[in-house]
């Protein structure tokens, strides 16, 4: 390790450490991800899911090849005229009719109040996101050729919604980035108030997070997992927030042994050695954390999970090697105007964190109480949460798909756009369909081709498309098929589809939450070697998590008016919130730890609390901000798992970190290491007289664990 450290920081050998990083990057950047093309997200279900089995047994159609779009023409109510019917039917059985892959177009579907008119083009799939869009634009304005001013023309159905989908994330990788690296650049100008610090973390942690990006693609498509634009652009936003969340720890430390060592390369290396634990630490159990997903049902979290985890490994591994080679390139005036001096005051005694843990000190239990009633306050909006989204709901504005659908709704029936698939045995047609027929939520049956011993039935639902009510009609559905006939039949579309992704996320819910609480737990355990302090820690971020949904429900229903949480969105914000949120504890506690060895646990607690406040209070700010630049993108999902992880990283920062882990570690006092006993128990400080005020001082130990002040 010592050896590592000095060729890292050394004058002779730190630039090597660049050189080969550039060049590595250069390479990577020159080699690209191996993605050829851009893909829509999956739906990623497991072959044993009822409409994936579905879907096989449609590919043995004839049919089978092809997918459609939906043409919506509508006069904004009025009535359509003879005039706009011959133009569409023109339209229709002509241009529209040579882009179709059958070289053939359904005639029109007219609704009864003569308001509405449907054409339904066949179509080749396309899966590349850059191609579908050029159809679907072409199709648009093929469609809309001599219409009359007041007739409108939306592209809706499946092929509609994968196309305004993709186009969400058309340029979201650039957006993200640039509205990503202002956040970060303005925070860390804000931060270290210099005009140039800021731009080595800011480029390191630019680098790293566009390698982030490279290295996780190849990964994954060695693993056979595929990442669509909703997956990269977590994966950047992580990788900013938590890579810079480690430069502010490596770099106030180094900042703080600067003032210690008048040779700016040893201070470094005592930086790294003493902030260097605690950021694997953190690190490891976000990575580990984020792991846990691969454990999953569907591809979407598993992708998620992989990619994520090797970019916090990539961020860990800049933050570590990379940006100390960086840092000690320059002198103390990196710092300027504010330099560390070496032999300057410690400005530990100053720090109004400190006067707070003394504060706390007093009345540890009154403090523990009114922070966990804060807690509770905040997540009473539990008691109110909905989940689940239609595919109408899913925009921040809504896309044409979404006003096709609408107003497709409204003339026809509201499933028309997306019956279920029903694929029955051919002995069991005549009963399936008496089965489905009069049932409730249904509007008409129609028995469809066949293919060997199957034949498809398409059944029309009553109910908006990926709502409660179309669910509720599905699990009926399925329910009076399985009476019907050999009950073989299986239910398909997209209904069904979506109502198995929402119980599948809800199987991996209930199977990753466990496994990532126990992950951490014992990641904690280990690091402490404790198992108090690790159980009263994972309780309060929990706690935290808890209380971030609750006010962020209130935030949605009063101010942005969403209508539930997206069905992912708790899993993900658990993940992230209790990775990242422990992160900050972590840095105190290993503080705490350090300090406890000579001051005892109620002064070494103070100590840590008056040390690490302003950094960490700094990078979860840092944190927040980057995470709530998910907002930018137009996609319901994105946004409030921004605003979700943004208020529950605030509210670990501010008052879990600063007010109720110190109050229950005073509380607790030197139980809060049991069983490990501390080397200096409170009594034995008391007797001797120490206290933080007393040592402040004095320098930290040469190879501390926790993580310095800024």
């Amino acid at each position: 390790m010592a050896g590592l450290l000095r060729f890292i920081t050394a004058r002779t050998t730190s630039w090597i450490v660049l050189v080969v990083a550039a060049l590595a990057a250069a390479a990577l950047f020159a080699a690209g991800s191996g993605a050829e093309e851009e893909t829509a997200p999956a739906v990623g279900l497991p072959d044993t899911a009822e409409s994936v089995q579905a879907d096989q047994l449609q590919e043995t159609f004839p049919s089978a090849d092809g997918t459609s779009a939906l043409l919506v023409y509508s006069a904004d109510g009025a009535e359509l005229d003879e005039g706009d019917i011959a133009t569409i039917t023109e339209t229709a059985f002509g241009p529209l009719a040579e882009l179709s892959s059958e070289g053939a177009v359904p005639p029109p579907q007219v609704s009864e109040d003569g308001t509405t008119a449907l054409v339904i083009v066949p179509l080749d799939p396309i899966t590349a996101v850059d191609a579908q869009a050029e159809r679907a634009e072409e199709l648009r304005t093929v469609a809309a050729e001599g219409l009359d001013d007041g007739v409108a023309v939306y592209l809706t159905g499946a092929e509609g919604f994968e196309v305004d989908v993709a186009a969400v994330f058309a340029g979201a990788d650039f957006t993200l980035l640039l509205t990503t690296v202002v956040v970060v650049a303005v925070l860390l100008l804000i931060t270290y108030r210099s005009p140039w610090l800021w731009l080595v973390p800011l480029v390191v942690i630019g680098v790293a997070d566009g390698l982030a990006g490279i290295v996780a693609g190849r990964v994954a498509a060695a693993a056979g997992v595929s990442l669509d634009a909703s997956v990269t652009g977590i994966l950047s936003v992580l990788v900013f927030g938590a890579g810079t969340n480690y430069a502010l720890l490596l770099i106030a430390r180094y900042r703080d042994e600067l003032r210690l060592h008048e040779d700016r390369r040893e201070a470094m290396r005592r930086a790294v050695r003493g902030a260097g634990p605690a950021i694997l630490a953190s690190g490891g159990t976000v990575a580990l954390a984020l792991a846990t997903l691969l454990f999953a049902e569907l591809a979407g979290n598993r992708a998620l999970g992989l990619a994520c985890a090797v970019g916090i490994v990539v961020a860990m591994a800049f933050a570590l090697l990379v940006l100390p080679a960086a840092l000690v390139l320059f002198g103390r005036g990196l710092f300027w105007p504010y330099v560390p001096r070496f032999g300057s005051a410690d400005a530990i005694s100053r720090s109004p964190w400190g006067r707070l843990g003394r504060g706390v000190s007093r009345r540890p239990v009154i403090v523990a109480i009114a922070g966990f009633a804060v807690l509770g306050a905040l997540a009473s909006g539990l008691f109110f949460v909905q989940t689940g989204l239609s595919q109408n709901e899913r925009f921040l504005q809504k896309p044409e798909a979404v006003v096709g659908q609408e107003v497709l709704a409204d003339a026809f029936s509201a499933g028309a756009t997306s019956p279920a698939v029903v694929i029955a045995p051919n002995g069991d047609v005549d009963e399936a369909v008496d089965a489905l027929e009069g049932l409730d939520g249904v509007d008409g049956v129609v028995v469809g081709e066949s293919a060997g011993d199957v034949t498809r039935i398409d059944v029309t639902l009553g109910s908006d498309p990926e709502t409660p009510a179309a669910f509720a009609t599905i699990e009926r559905i399925r329910a009076a098929l399985d009476d019907a006939g050999s009950g073989e039949a299986l239910v398909g579309g997209l209904d069904a589809q979506a109502l198995d992704v929402s119980e599948a996320q809800q199987r991996d819910q209930a199977l990753v939450i466990p496994l990532i609480l126990v992950l951490v737990l014992l990641v904690l355990i280990v690091l402490l070697r404790s198992l108090l302090a690790p159980l009263l820690l994972l309780i309060a971020v929990v706690a935290s998590f808890f209380s971030a949904v609750g006010a962020s429900w209130w935030l949605f229903q009063s101010v942005f008016g969403f209508a539930a949480i997206d069905t992912n969105v708790l899993l993900f914000s658990f993940l992230f919130l209790v990775a990242l949120g422990v992160d900050y504890s972590i840095f105190l506690v290993t503080r705490a730890q350090e300090e406890s060895e000579r001051l005892g646990t109620r002064e070494g607690m103070i100590r840590a609390l008056a040390a690490t406040g302003a950094v960490i209070t700094s990078a979860g700010i840092l944190l927040a901000a980057v995470f709530a630049v998910l907002g930018v993108l137009p996609l319901i999902t994105l946004t409030q798992i921004g605003i979700i992880v943004c208020i529950g990283v605030l509210i670990d920062t501010l008052l879990v970190r600063t007010v109720i882990v110190p109050a229950l570690a005073f509380i607790a006092g030197d139980r809060f290491w049991w069983p490990r006993r501390p080397r200096l128990t409170d009594a034995q400080a008391v007797a001797r007289g120490l206290s933080a005020q007393h040592v402040e001082s004095v320098p930290a130990p040469a190879e501390p664990v926790g993580a310095g002040r800024r």
